[in-house]
């Protein structure tokens, strides 16, 4: 297919699968994936809410919110609200994994949902995974790339389900919709990551069928939720908590190499509102950090954040056949 052409069928489709996954709100962030689900959803549904985190570059999901007449609902979490939060955050998602700030952003808005009353929230999980907006796959080659993403179309997890269903509200995923991952998956690459003027762009063919609508917004570089949220910040203050010398002491006494500090203390946490790491079952394949059973098929562990570099996946011209999947699929 032409440019042209997979830009218009595109177009009908998450037309579509935003219809068929219409939400009572947005969580809406102002980047690339869910500017284009508010776009796209002020046709289909109307009396439409968003919500969004506070964050140094609010000006953009104001922007959108306000151009698409939504609703919007801006929440500000002081330091001391996140660090009061995280407990809450590591029960409902039984994990330590230092993403954790990503989750207390999505946390964050999903609860002030459920004290608005809201039943269901639409987020742009997936665009990532299926149209290559991560850094490390732009250096893939399209061979590499394509093997690469259809694996982890069939494992992707997020935790905003986990969030979700620990508060009550349901979450809506447009980009996951079947019609959707069928045909992102049969995009030429070349769409998907495009070098222009010496940058490459990744979510190349989604950036050029909504550029009409979303202006600049089509074009902004990739954040994680957390620098979007400014929970960034939570991570300094963290460490500043935990010395040098207690960090080597508590990974001696549990036996565990963490990857950070802040990793250290949502382990902490862990172990009083979760309680031990679940110990695997028979012969299954065990993470190296923490010792839990890693899901088959995946390179990542759900439990404590560990994950495989990229090259454990991709060997020469092929992706491991065996291969487990990678963690890039839980931020």
């Amino acid at each position: 297919m032409k440019k042209e052409e997979v830009c218009s069928r595109l177009r009908e489709l998450l037309s579509d699968a935003v219809e068929r996954n219409a939400a009572e709100a947005l969580l809406l962030s102002g980047g690339l994936d869910t500017s284009i689900l508010a776009a796209v959803s002020k046709v289909a549904c109307k009396n439409k809410k968003a919500l969004t985190v506070a964050a140094p570059d609010l000006e953009y999901a104001k922007r959108v919110a306000q151009k698409f007449r939504y609703e919007h609902h801006l929440l500000h979490i002081t330091e001391n609200e996140a660090l009061e939060r995280i407990p809450e955050v590591i029960k409902a998602v039984r994990s330590f994994d230092p993403a954790l700030p990503n989750d207390l952003a999505i946390y964050v808005a999903l609860k002030e949902a459920k004290n608005l009353g809201i039943g269901s929230v639409m987020t742009g999980d997936g665009a990532d995974e299926l149209f290559a907006g991560y850094y490390y796959m732009h250096e893939l080659s399209h061979d590499a790339l394509n093997k690469y993403i259809r694996n982890i179309s069939r494992t992707m997890y997020f935790s905003s389900n986990k969030l979700g269903a620990f508060l009550g509200v349901e979450i809506k995923q447009p980009y996951l919709d079947k019609e959707i991952v069928d045909f992102a998956l049969d995009i030429n690459q070349g769409l998907k990551v495009k070098e222009i003027e010496g940058r490459k762009y990744g979510k190349w063919i989604l950036r050029k069928t909504y550029e009409k609508e979303l202006g600049e917004i089509a074009w902004r570089e990739k954040e994680p939720i957390e620098v979007g949220s400014g929970t960034t910040k939570l991570r300094a203050i963290i460490a500043s908590k935990i010395s040098d010398a207690e960090f080597d002491a508590k990974k001696r006494e549990y036996e565990m190499e963490f990857m950070n500090k802040e990793h250290l203390f949502f382990y902490e946490i862990y172990k009083e509102v979760v309680g031990d790491v679940p110990k695997p079952k028979g012969k299954a394949n065990v993470c190296p950090l923490c010792k839990a059973e890693l899901p088959e098929n995946r390179f990542h562990c759900n439990i404590c954040g560990f994950s495989y570099p990229i090259g454990r996946y991709i060997e020469k011209n092929h992706i491991i056949q065996s291969s487990k999947e990678d963690a890039s699929t839980c931020l």
